[in-house]
């Protein structure tokens, strides 16, 4: 594939590079961790004022209308830098839902807030029951006294004591399998109705368990027209797997990077690491794994930005599986060459592969897309037969 760049990308690139170099170097963000700060306020209004969470939206919304493509190196830069910003919770999830399935008032009032960093969303929509199915919806939405409200459980949810709003994927007719009867919903996660108990993934980022009892929502587009919701869901949950195979990509090429510095400036017996032929052999093998992670990176992004084409489903599964593993192999094999001062708080490459275990778990872990993709297979061979 081809990955050169062109130069609204590579303006774009630079320019966030400066930022992430100039304001959330890796002890930045250590002492941003060890504040108990969320997020950096200050780098999250220049995200906003530099485009990066409007890249996506509509012109006429204050977007550029650019595509999963153009996102890509802009992603891979924050995971590079190893950004607790909420740009995949905002800019990718919240957005892409509101976008797909929204009126045009309600696209009107929401994304131009999105767009300028104004208005935080998270994307509440992975169930505890759910165990990676993309439409397995427990959570029920109820028409009382001329209102809508949800009850149900919504864990893990990105960045939601973040949030000015969440947008919540319900059931509103059907089984909690069934892929008929979903809606979307604007909800106020600051209300009576909801209840948040946050907590801190692995890789120092904010996430909550969100407990709905009787929340008054507001429905995204008409809550009965089940067929817009599930493609505005479909094409959510494809925004979020190309948006995190690009951020696992950025963190591979960081990792590897830091392992490739190590191995020329540390030196036993008079002579540097990376003289060792072993360890030649490990870095070529490195290099190879993030070649496939980079290039898997930019198939997820295709499929995206053409999800009519025949292979693009299937595109999505692969490359959330090939990236997820070949990035683990990147990340594995740096902090063994560090050796154990790779697994210490004060070592950015550990926290790489923090960071690629919640990324691998979101839309579905690496074993789930393969056993989609064993079912596709099965299914084609007895279509065949």
């Amino acid at each position: 594939m081809n990955f050169e760049l062109n130069e609204q990308q590579s303006a774009l690139t630079d320019s966030l590079s400066r930022l992430l170099v100039d304001r959330y170097s890796f002890e930045r963000r250590r002492a941003l961790v060890a504040a108990g700060q969320l997020h950096d306020t200050q780098t999250w209004a220049k995200l906003g004022e530099m485009g990066v969470l409007a890249l996506t939206l509509p012109q006429a919304r204050g977007g550029f209308d650019w595509g999963a493509r153009d996102l890509l190196p802009v992603m891979q830069s924050l995971g590079r830098a190893l950004v607790l910003e909420p740009v995949l919770a905002t800019g990718v999830l919240g957005a892409t839902a509101v976008r797909l399935a929204g009126r045009e008032d309600q696209q009107a009032r929401v994304l131009p807030r999105v767009a300028t960093g104004e208005t935080i969303l998270a994307w509440a929509h992975d169930e505890p029951a759910a165990r990676h199915e993309p439409v397995w919806i427990e959570t029920r939405a109820e028409r009382k006294n001329g209102r809508w409200v949800l009850s149900g459980l919504k864990s893990p949810v990105l960045a939601a004591a973040l949030a000015g709003r969440l947008v919540v994927s319900a059931r509103v007719a059907g089984s909690s399998s069934e892929s008929e009867g979903l809606a979307l919903f604007l909800v106020d996660p600051k209300q009576d109705g909801v209840k948040l108990r946050n907590f801190t993934l692995v890789d120092d980022s904010s996430a909550s368990e969100v407990t709905l009892l009787g929340a008054v929502a507001e429905p995204l587009g008409d809550p009965y027209d089940g067929s817009r919701a599930l493609r505005a869901l479909k094409a959510t949950l494809a925004a979020g797997i190309a948006g995190a195979c690009a951020d696992m990509a950025g963190g591979a090429q960081g990792a590897f990077e830091l392992a490739m510095d190590y191995l020329r400036v540390r030196k036993q017996f008079g002579r540097a690491i990376g003289e060792n032929q072993a360890l030649r052999h490990r870095a070529a093998d490195m290099l190879v794994c993030l070649e496939m992670t980079c290039s898997m990176a930019m198939a997820a992004a295709s499929a995206v930005d053409q999800p009519d084409g025949e292979e693009a489903a299937l595109d999505l599964h692969r490359a959330k599986l090939s990236v997820a593993r070949n990035a683990r192999e990147v990340m594995h094999g740096a902090v063994q060459i560090h050796g154990g001062m790779g697994v210490t708080e004060e070592c950015a490459v550990g926290h790489y592969l923090r960071r690629l275990q919640v990324l691998d778990q979101l839309f579905g872990d690496a074993d789930a897309h393969a056993e989609h993709l064993a079912a596709e297979l099965y299914t084609s061979c007895q279509g065949a037969k």
